[in-house]
């Protein structure tokens, strides 16, 4: 337990509340079905006050609503808090093709009877799981029932034709959100009273640093300075609506890091983890001079590294 909880210390999270998540750990024990979804997180969350208000609102029974722009660490909140809670994790990706079926299950024929092939979030619910509501605004109706009634203070979902599901006392869900995004729309009234949410400010300087720092804890500091911003510079375009938020890529900039860990030169890296992803030629020309301007042409491995 001391590694889920060390990094809340050294952010100083409120003691009070690591001993109630303790209290939770120990009285949910996780099933021998569920560990193998105890997954650690690549990167921890760095926000002390965003760590708080999730982890208070999870103790107090509540499901929680991450909305942002991109590259505000939803998903990695997520995953770190089913992680401190030591939870199994269930990851719900909405798309046009998820529908209630998937949620929940659908019939199949097995030993020469019909049985229920048990969806994601049927099986988050029987056995206390944290799901993952990955783009929550893009459900479509037939989906957003289901999270009506999984969601719902009565904590039960009926299935028809089945037995009704209790909800385990431990299970909890987390939706995330960006707004603008192709084939989103907005959530109901309904739904939303249904969450308590967090709206997830924009990554800083320092937590960039503690994610890179964390990823490539042997980088140079003028890297590290270089690197970091970039990203923040991309950050205040997108936020200026100065070019789209593709270029604006963290996983990209992590990913570009570890090419150059390989043997690519940083230049070579940025322009795959970054430049790239700007498929407009014109926002391509603008991301590329930001690069100009903080990664040299003429820098190799050891400039980095």
């Amino acid at each position: 337990m001391q590694e889920e909880f060390r990094f809340l210390e050294e952010q100083q999270v409120d003691s009070r509340l690591l001993e109630k998540v303790k209290a939770f750990r120990k009285e949910y024990p996780v099933t021998e079905a569920g560990k193998d979804r105890v997954v650690c997180p690549s990167i921890p969350f760095f926000g002390k006050d965003i760590l708080e208000m999730a982890m208070a609102a999870l103790l107090e029974g509540s499901n929680l609503l991450l909305s942002g722009a991109k590259a505000t660490g939803k998903n990695i909140l997520a995953e770190n808090l089913a992680w401190i809670f030591g939870r199994p994790v269930y990851n719900i990706s909405f798309n046009v093709n998820t529908d209630s079926s998937s949620l929940i299950g659908t019939d199949t024929f097995r030993n020469n009877e019909v049985q229920l092939r048990k969806g994601s979030v049927y099986r988050c619910a029987e056995e206390g799981g944290f799901g993952i509501l990955d783009e929550i605004n893009m459900a479509k109706n037939d989906a957003a029932s289901v999270l009506h009634a999984t969601l719902d203070h009565r904590r039960i979902i009926d299935v028809p034709g089945y037995e009704k599901i209790d909800l385990h006392p431990a299970a909890r869900f987390i939706g995330t959100m960006n707004y603008g995004y192709a084939g989103t729309k907005e959530l109901n009234e309904a739904l939303v009273s249904r969450f308590l949410v967090i709206d997830m400010p924009p990554l800083t300087g320092e937590n960039l640093h503690r994610i890179i720092r964390h990823d490539c804890p042997d980088i140079k500091e003028e890297a590290l300075q270089a690197f970091s911003g970039l990203f923040l510079d991309l950050q205040v375009k997108a936020s200026n609506s100065e070019i789209s938020t593709k270029a604006m890529d963290l996983r990209g900039l992590l990913a570009a890091l570890g090419a150059v860990r390989v043997g690519l030169s940083p230049w070579q890296a940025v322009q795959m983890g970054i430049t790239n992803k700007a498929f407009d030629i014109f926002e391509r020309e603008i991301v590329s001079d930001m690069v100009m301007t903080r990664i040299p042409e003429e820098w190799t491995k050891e400039q980095v590294f």
